[in-house]
């Protein structure tokens, strides 16, 4: 149960179409569950945050993925997002829960897609074509959490003319993810351009000196454009889940 379903639940209450009983029963229900000895499963995080419980495949086992799955859809999860899951994993998962995977992303989505609720579009832009499949765990985690998504790849600043020539997109954003590696000056041209946040992702793609990524970071760090704020090296996922929150605010 997330914030919206809660909501919903208590309007139901009020309008007499659910019983004081059946709601305090349904929200009692064991906050978390316990399956085997590998995890706990929380299932009020999306009371408590608005989102439910995402999977975090990597380290994980096959068994272990699947049975997490199956713990939230048996409570009601229609939509449960899987990241950083290898395609056997997904193969395996797919054999009895319904998946999509993505193989750029290396995400699985149990279940539908959401409709989008966010207020607008989530604008996810990446320098080069190498630093797709981190602008893809992004844009499928937008997705996930009921977003509409604008992809925007391969417009770096080797080549601005590319990322001018696609302003109304930037501008009719209400939020922006802007994913680079190298020396990663693509989100301080974006910040510098939108009136919109722009969040901006630093990728290891990159020659020796590019340090795995941290030289991205440390020039992301230091933007010297307003509105724009950094996740980890190649952490998609977390720009997507900040820019879902952006574009749920009222």
């Amino acid at each position: 149960m997330d914030k919206t379903e809660m909501t919903q639940l208590l309007h139901q209450v009020a309008d007499g179409s659910v019983s004081p009983e059946d709601a305090a029963l349904r929200l009692k229900m064991q906050p978390f569950q316990e399956i085997g000895e590998y995890a706990k499963v929380d299932f009020h995080r999306g009371i408590r945050q608005g989102v439910p419980e995402v999977i975090y495949g990597s380290g994980k086992t096959k068994e272990h993925i699947l049975g997490i799955a199956k713990a939230m859809r048996a409570n009601g999860q229609k939509t449960v997002l899987i990241t950083r899951l290898t395609e056997e994993a997904a193969d395996f998962v797919a054999a009895e829960l319904p998946l999509d995977y993505n193989p750029l992303a290396k995400t699985g989505l149990v279940g539908e897609l959401p409709t989008p609720t966010g207020k607008g579009k989530i604008v996810v832009a990446t320098g080069g074509t190498s630093d797709i499949p981190v602008a893809e765990e992004a844009a499928v985690t937008a997705e996930a959490l009921g977003n509409e998504v604008v992809r925007l790849y391969d417009v770096g600043v080797s080549g601005i003319h590319r990322l001018l020539g696609n302003m109304e997109t930037i501008m009719s954003a209400r939020c922006i993810v802007a994913v680079a590696g190298m020396e990663g000056a693509l989100p301080s041209v974006i910040g510098g351009l939108a009136d919109c946040p722009v969040i901006a992702v630093p990728t290891s793609v990159g020659y020796g000196a590019s340090l795995g990524g941290v030289a991205a970071l440390l020039s992301m760090l230091n933007s010297c454009a307003s509105g724009v704020s950094v996740v980890n090296i190649d952490n998609g996922f977390g720009a997507g889940y900040m820019a879902s929150m952006i574009n749920h605010l009222d």
